[in-house]
């Protein structure tokens, strides 16, 4: 099948649960209040792209590009981003709700999380290096064999990692939520 290249376009409000997203290469084009919930993007690539208060939960993403692509407001429950392309994978979220997410062996290095859920999300085996995670909720997040090198938790919260299956060296902490880093030895911190 044929791909066609749409470039500088604005989709707005439209229900691509109902009208199926045309199988294509997407360049600076910008997505608002779309409803893509459980359809399929897979294999269509998206290249500095913005997606503003879209419902992209639980969609079909194999072998999906993003490069440069920016979700502000989304609704993406159960998105498996591991099932991406990996290659130019770089997306910013802000403000999004990606509870019960894969990033799973991810390089999310330059990737940005602010004010989101990430309620139950893998991030098991990714590459977080030097990342921002800025006023997020990890509530039950998963993390092992992650590399967080020089990450920043400083102002996220409800995050549990365990240093001995992590790579942290010079990650930065607040004091009053070091307790997520002492979870799995139960001990009391007053």
């Amino acid at each position: 099948m044929k791909k066609n290249f749409i470039q500088d376009k604005e989709f707005n409000r439209i229900d691509f649960t109902k009208n199926e997203i045309e199988y294509s290469d997407y360049e600076n084009c910008t997505f608002v209040n779309c409803d893509f919930s459980n359809t399929n993007l897979s294999e269509i690539n998206f290249l500095e792209c913005e997606f503003d208060a879209c419902n992209i939960s639980t969609p079909q993403l194999n072998k999906t590009s993003f490069c440069d692509v920016r979700f502000r407001n989304c609704k993406m429950l159960g998105a498996q981003f591991d099932k991406c392309n990996k290659m130019l994978f770089t997306v910013d979220f802000e403000g999004c709700q990606l509870d019960l997410s894969s990033f799973y062996d991810l390089d999310l290095k330059n990737s940005k999380f602010k004010d989101c859920s990430l309620t139950e999300v893998d991030f098991i085996e990714s590459d977080l290096s030097g990342m921002d995670f800025i006023s997020c909720d990890l509530s039950r997040a998963i993390f092992e064999n992650t590399v967080l090198r020089k990450a920043d938790f400083r102002t996220s919260f409800n995050y549990s990692i365990d240093p001995g299956l992590n790579q942290i060296a010079k990650a930065k902490f607040s004091l009053e939520d070091v307790r997520g880093l002492l979870k799995k030895h139960d001990i009391i911190i007053d």
